[in-house]
């Protein structure tokens, strides 16, 4: 009896079975790389096929939303602070040209988009030119802001991550996240407000959402709910 079955499968690329001696029922998940089942002993890849036939929509539409989106040439991100488009270049590396509030990303010539390796490296290269422009934009927003609204900070700090839009510490230092380049100016805004109020406020107490209102013209709580609804685009 095998315990590992791969079969090539024209929506999922491959489906993996593998069987599992305390397993009771099939269970299915979706990955990156393929559709994963998990079967009892003697389960015979004809039924198993029949089952994912019954489920191959639910699941190639649940795969197609957790499947990280292909970078390659017809990839470009047009937002009111940050675009960039990607072009071949006659090098043989990544190459980053920033022309004024327009960014081109060169690859080289012949690249396999497919690998991960090449996605990697893309993502990286991204991340480095948003990082870059945004060193160039976001403190300056930050002041502006600050001095309107006559609240201070110590020292801004811009960052990588993706799980953070911003924080500010005890000793109000803020850090912001590069990927607000990618959003529209009055969620970019808000984010920084939030920062700014928690060198008031540290605590998301009462006080802190009247100060924060009274920055948003009475709609923190609605710009909060559609900044977590927000997508990014890659």
């Amino acid at each position: 009896m095998a315990t590992k079955r791969i079969i090539s499968d024209s929506d999922f690329g491959q489906i993996i079975i593998r069987t599992h001696r305390l397993a009771r029922n099939i269970t299915m998940r979706t990955k990156d790389d393929g559709l994963y089942i998990t079967v009892p002993p003697l389960s015979r890849t004809s039924k198993v096929m029949e089952v994912v036939e019954d489920f191959r929509n639910r699941l190639l539409e649940n795969w197609k939303k957790k499947r990280p989106q292909v970078l390659d040439l017809n990839f470009h991100i047009d937002t009111p602070c940050f675009r960039l488009k990607v072009e071949e270049g006659g090098w043989n590396r990544f190459t980053i040209r920033i022309r004024e509030e327009d960014t081109t990303l060169f690859c080289p010539q012949g690249i396999d988009f497919s690998q991960k390796s090449v996605q990697d490296l893309l993502k990286n290269a991204i991340v480095r030119a948003l990082k870059r422009r945004a060193a160039e934009y976001l403190p300056i927003v930050l002041k502006e802001l600050a001095q309107r609204y006559d609240l201070s900070y110590k020292r801004v700090k811009i960052t990588g991550s993706r799980s953070r839009w911003g924080s500010c510490s005890a000793i109000k230092s803020i850090n912001l996240s590069c990927y607000l380049m990618l959003l529209p100016p009055h969620l970019m805004d808000y984010v920084m407000l939030h920062e700014l109020a928690h060198t008031r406020e540290m605590n998301l107490c009462p006080q802190f959402w009247y100060l924060l209102d009274s920055m948003t013209e009475g709609q923190a709580k609605k710009l909060r709910k559609e900044l977590r609804d927000y997508k990014l685009p890659f």
